[in-house]
């Protein structure tokens, strides 16, 4: 089912949400650092076996070459973070301040700092602050662009469901600093997710045939692994640079597949 991923993500948003409100940051780091390590070594798999996809290694490799040295040269990961960065300055008010940023930039220990020296959650400052930091965690990142499109194009919602799994438990200690705003965070994940889901609805129908899209899925499951090496702290991938490898690598079977 098309949109499922998105209707899932909405979903464990507002649950988290609703966990993190009655724990009022009381939830122990250890405890949500192991979960974290799980889902890394969750998202390791899932990109291992979107890898798989391929019939031909050759379109993914120089797909992700190419792809990177474009996404270094425009540097898109440097531009979404920077993104990022002026909207919470916006709200803010605080040019000195660290932004918090996602589960798969910041380490543990420093999230869990950042929450800690942010209140309780319980002015409006803190609902406008955690809408917004909540919807950049949640809306900027390779795994929400990849998990859509595969979502629209194949009906594939496995990556969405892991990627609502991690906002999910990343919306309790969120919403324990900033309350409820964290949880209207939903409606940019449902409006961001679901206008991508229906973009790869489009393009899979109608230019993408299935060669395209398992050289696609293949090349996803690469940053995926990308991904996955971040959660883990193995290795800090810049992901984002990737993106444009998602263009290319149909491009590439269009031209040269036989």
């Amino acid at each position: 089912m098309r949109g499922l991923g998105t209707i899932v993500n909405v979903i464990t948003v507002l649950a988290g949400t609703g966990v993190g409100v009655l724990l009022h940051g009381r939830m122990p780091e250890r405890v949500r650092s192991t979960v974290l390590d799980g889902i890394g070594l969750i998202v390791l798999g899932v990109g291992i076996a979107s890898f798989l996809e391929t019939r031909n290694a050759v379109f993914p490799v120089v797909a992700i070459v190419a792809g990177g040295v474009l996404g270094e040269l425009i540097r898109i990961e440097d531009r979404l973070e920077a993104l990022g960065e002026r909207l919470r300055r916006l709200v803010e008010g605080d040019a000195s301040e660290p932004a918090i940023g996602s589960y798969v930039e910041r380490d543990p220990d420093e999230l869990a700092v950042d929450l800690e020296a942010h209140g309780d959650g319980t002015t409006e400052r803190s609902f406008v602050d955690g809408f917004l930091i909540a919807s950049l965690t949640f809306g900027i990142g390779a795994m929400m662009i990849v998990g859509s499109l595969q979502d629209g194009i194949s009906g594939d919602s496995e990556l969405l469901i892991v990627k609502a799994t991690l906002d999910g438990i990343v919306s309790v200690p969120f919403a324990a600093v900033y309350g409820w705003g964290v949880g209207f965070s939903a409606l940019s994940i449902a409006v961001l997710q679901g206008a991508i889901t229906l973009l790869g609805a489009t393009l899979g129908d109608s230019l993408l045939d299935d060669r395209m899209v398992a050289e696609l899925e293949a090349t996803g499951g690469v940053m995926i692994l990308g991904i996955g090496l971040r959660l883990l702290d193995l290795k800090k991938v810049k992901v984002g640079s990737f993106l444009p490898a998602l263009v290319i690598a149909p491009v590439l079977v269009a031209l040269f597949a036989s």
